[in-house]
C-alpha cells in the first residue's frame, strides 16, 4: 500500500504531527542501533497524555511490543502496537539530556559543527512541544522505540547493546486523534563512544478500526477496555 505520507528523520533530529484517528504510523530503522524517544498526547485535549505507569501496570509488563496498547492518564487508548519485528521497546530508561550526551559523547556545538552538533532528546522534545503551545510542564515519561533495557533481580537497569538491527520496524495505530512527538536521539543509557546517528523512516497509512478479533483488543481485558473508551471518545468528538 502506498503511504499517505513518508519522511526520513535523520539521526539527532526531531518530528511531531497531529495524526487523526485510524492511521497506522510505521517507524523503520535504516541502520543498526536506532533509538526514537516518543511522547503521545490527545490532539484535541493535550492535558490528556501518555501514562507509562498505568500502561505497564495494566499490561503486566516492563517492555512494549505487538498487542500492547499505550494508555492515557484518563484510561483511553492513544495508540496500539499492531506490528513489531523487534519484540522489545523500552518504557523505563527515560530521555537523554544535554548533560548525559556530553558525558557519553563529548561536546560538539552548532557553532562548530552546524547541523552535526550533538543533540539530545530532552531539548528536541521541548522544541517540538513549543510548536503546539506546550512546554516543559507538559513533558511526561516517554517510550524509547528500538531500545531494550532489562532489570536484574535487584532492580538495576541494563541497556542491551546490539538490540536493534537494520530494518527493524514497529507500527502504531492511532485510536483517537493523537499528537505524536519524536526525538531521534541516543538512549540515555547508550554506552560512551561515537555519537549514534541512525536515520529512521516514517510512513503513515490508513488503518481500519479494531475488529472483534483484533490482536491488540484481545491481548488483555485492560486493552479492550481502553479501546472501548477510545471509541467512545472518538464518537463524542465528531
Amino acid at each position: 500500500m502506498k503511504p499517505l505520507y513518508e519522511e526520513t528523520i535523520p539521526g539527532g533530529a526531531m518530528w511531531s504531527m497531529r495524526i487523526p484517528q485510524g492511521r497506522a504510523l510505521r517507524l523503520t530503522a535504516l541502520a543498526p542501533g536506532a533509538n526514537v524517544s516518543a511522547l503521545f498526547y490527545n490532539a484535541q485535549n493535550t492535558l490528556e497524555r501518555l501514562n507509562i505507569p498505568d500502561t505497564l501496570k495494566a499490561l503486566h509488563t516492563a517492555k512494549l511490543t505487538r498487542g500492547h496498547v499505550l494508555m492515557s492518564d484518563m484510561g483511553n487508548a492513544l495508540v496500539s502496537i499492531t506490528e513489531d519485528t523487534l519484540g522489545w521497546h523500552d518504557p523505563l530508561g527515560g530521555i537523554s539530556t544535554a548533560e548525559i550526551v556530553q558525558k557519553a559523547f563529548g561536546v560538539k556545538t552548532y557553532q562548530a559543527a552546524r547541523n552535526d552538533f550533538y543533540r539530545n532528546a530532552h531539548d528536541n522534545v521541548l522544541v517540538e512541544l513549543s510548536k503546539w503551545g506546550l512546554s516543559i510542564a507538559d513533558m511526561v515519561a516517554n517510550v524509547n522505540f528500538f531500545s531494550k533495557v532489562i532489570a536484574d533481580d535487584n532492580g538495576r537497569l541494563e541497556f542491551i547493546t546490539g538490540h536493534c538491527p537494520e530494518s527493524a520496524a514497529v507500527t502504531l495505530r492511532t485510536e483517537i486523534p493523537v499528537l505524536i512527538v519524536l526525538a531521534n536521539c541516543p538512549h540515555p543509557m547508550h554506552p560512551p563512544g561515537e555519537y549514534p546517528r541512525v536515520p529512521v523512516k516514517l510512513e503513515l497509512f490508513p488503518s481500519a478500526p479494531p475488529a472483534p478479533d483484533d490482536f491488540c483488543k484481545n491481548f488483555r481485558p485492560e486493552c479492550a477496555r481502553a479501546l472501548e473508551l477510545a471509541a467512545r471518545f472518538a464518537l463524542s468528538s465528531q
